[in-house]
């Protein structure tokens, strides 16, 4: 039943292409006989005009004609129509109609009336068409409807025979008339049918043959398509769904024994994979929430966040079923690396922004109390009270010697990292080589690396407290001096340091988010550093511009101090160098 199934289906296409090519056939042969007839019409028009126009001038010229319209065009010349009915100049007028077929000649004076005319009724009479150009020494040819019908025309100016002689030229001779000829637009059209035959006959022997050459080729198609095997088919349908599935976008297909069968240029950019194509699954370097995804069995659709390389990417995967039979897997994979870029430095520009609010209504208020006390004499109290926002900065941010720094976008930005760590139970604190003379031209890079670091920096403070009765507050140090152009960061903890194997800054697949944490969980609840994609993120956003973030020291106990002139240890402390972020 199958087989017969897909032989009636390749049948059905096979006679597609046949409609198609006949189709395609009969309108060519349709057009060139509609361009064949449009050229043969205005061909016959052409010639009826010229022809007319040859036979009015032949008529005008006659001498005899010439003189008998000369002498009828005299003013005050009496016009008998009977006796121009029998005249010389209707005579001429109806042998030149017999002898050439024309519809009519009709001779005229210089005032445009009929002097000859077909039906002699009509002699004496306005003619129904303009005689100005013919009278104004103009020949002329046209299409126009008239008493005897439409009809292909010419009309020709009569010259005189008066002064000058015969011999004189038009020129020195008056027009005393005109000569009209027309042809009947059927006695023009009727050879039309009989030179289109041959093209007719061309063009059906061009459909015959199409339908011969048609034929033959939907048999050839036919048995070339019964030769397609299953496992072809199975390709064919699994590479089609997955570029229709992923255009512009990373796609990896794998079969359902785990060989992949499709991956196109971006996919192997994103994951920086080489001919990939006809190799196992697990045979590739891919992340390993990839692979499992890739290699499931199961038809639930999945989709995750993982890391590769230096890319954060979003997969989406889908099981592949055609006739109820498993295709297998196709992987879509789009690049969020800038988005997730992106949402770092709005969530820091969004804590910022609230800092900034807070700032401001706080400054306010202070104001409003020193002038208070001011108002009431209580002059040292205000100066007790300038000294205190003096130590702590204009708004009480529960940031340690937070008048080490003057540059307003870091004061801001620290001043609400310092609420976030308060909210915390860590103490966060700027340390004494801190001096920043210039202002912050990129917010954004220095926000995204600057927040990472404390933010692990703050998680890191909370692992360490509670290791010993005795120890005192978790605390942060952060210490920003700027060279130029150039602004340098380090940021202490005082945690318990960081593993030497550790490496902090590989990419690892962002879990869940903790509050304040590098960027997700981890399988090892004491690991507090390179949790997710923060660190490498700060690292690549730092060297964009020439400038790097890195390990200055592990920390841990036994280790150098704080740098304080006490004996407390500290945890790690991480550097950062931002290229061109001060100006």
């Amino acid at each position: 039943m199958t087989d017969d199934r897909s032989r009636r289906r390749r049948l059905r296409f096979a006679t597609e292409v046949l409609v198609l090519q006949l189709v395609v056939v009969v309108a060519v042969v349709i057009l060139t006989s509609a361009v064949f007839v449009r050229i043969e019409v205005t061909r016959l028009e052409r010639a009826a005009e010229g022809t007319a126009l040859a036979i009015a001038q032949s008529v005008a010229a006659q001498d005899d004609l010439r003189t008998q319209v000369t002498r009828l065009s005299v003013d005050g010349t009496d016009l008998d129509p009977t006796d121009l009915a029998d005249g010389p100049v209707q005579q001429a007028a109806l042998d030149a109609r017999r002898r050439t077929g024309a519809l009519f000649v009709v001779v005229t004076d210089d005032r445009g009336i009929r002097l000859a005319h077909p039906d002699a009724d009509r002699i004496g009479a306005m003619v129904s068409t303009s005689p100005d150009a013919a009278l104004s020494g103009r020949e002329s040819v046209s299409w126009a409807r008239g008493t005897l019908g439409e009809s292909a025309r010419a009309k020709v100016p009569v010259y005189g025979t008066g002064a000058g002689g015969a011999g004189a030229g038009r020129a020195s001779r008056p027009v005393v008339g005109e000569v009209s000829v027309g042809f009947a637009r059927d006695r023009v059209y009727d050879t039309l049918v009989e030179d289109s035959v041959p093209v007719v006959g061309a063009g059906l022997v061009a459909v015959l043959l199409a339908v011969i050459a048609s034929v033959l080729i939907r048999r050839r198609l036919v048995r070339l398509t019964l030769g397609v095997q299953p496992e072809e088919l199975v390709t064919l349908v699994q590479n089609q769904r997955a570029v229709l599935g992923g255009v512009g976008e990373g796609v990896i297909a794998v079969s359902p024994s785990g060989t992949v069968t499709v991956c196109n240029a971006e996919a192997a950019r994103l994951l920086a994979l080489t001919r990939p194509v006809g190799r196992a699954v697990t045979d590739l370097d891919l992340p390993d929430a990839l692979a499992a995804m890739l290699d499931r069995a199961a038809s639930t659709p999945a989709s995750a966040t993982v890391v590769a390389g230096p890319q954060v990417l979003l997969v989406d995967v889908r099981s592949v079923f055609r006739d109820g039979l498993d295709l297998g897997r196709v992987a879509v994979l789009r690049d969020r690396t800038d988005v997730e870029a992106l949402s770092r430095r709005l969530d820091a520009v969004g804590s910022l922004t609230q800092a900034l609010r807070a700032q401001r209504h706080e400054f306010a208020n202070r104001l409003h109390a020193i002038a208070g006390l001011l108002d009431v004499g209580e002059t040292a109290r205000a100066r007790a009270y300038l000294a205190d926002v003096q130590e702590r900065g204009p708004l009480r941010y529960p940031v340690q010697h937070a008048d080490r720094l003057t540059e307003p976008f870091l004061q801001a930005f620290l001043g609400a990292k310092g609420v976030e760590a308060a909210e915390r139970g860590v103490l966060l604190r700027i340390g004494p080589e801190t001096l920043v003379q210039g202002t912050i031209t990129e917010p954004g890079d220095v926000t995204t690396v600057l927040g990472n670091l404390v933010d692990n920096a703050v998680t890191a403070a909370l692992s360490g407290a509670g290791a010993s009765p005795d120890q005192q507050q978790p605390w942060v140090e952060v210490e920003v001096l700027d060279d130029g152009t150039t602004l340098h960061l380090s940021v202490v903890d005082s945690g318990p340091g960081v593993p030497g194997e550790l490496d902090l800054f590989a990419r690892r697949s962002p879990g869940p988010r903790a509050a304040g944490a590098d960027d997700g969980g981890s399988a090892d609840p004491g690991q507090v550093h390179g949790l997710g994609i923060g660190l490498p993120l700060s690292r690549e956003i730092a060297r964009r511009n020439g400038g790097d973030v890195w390990l200055a020291d592990p920390g841990g106990p036994g280790g150098p101090g704080d740098g304080r002139g006490d004996d407390t240890t500290h945890g790690a402390v991480f550097c950062a160098r931002l290229e061109g972020a001060v100006g």
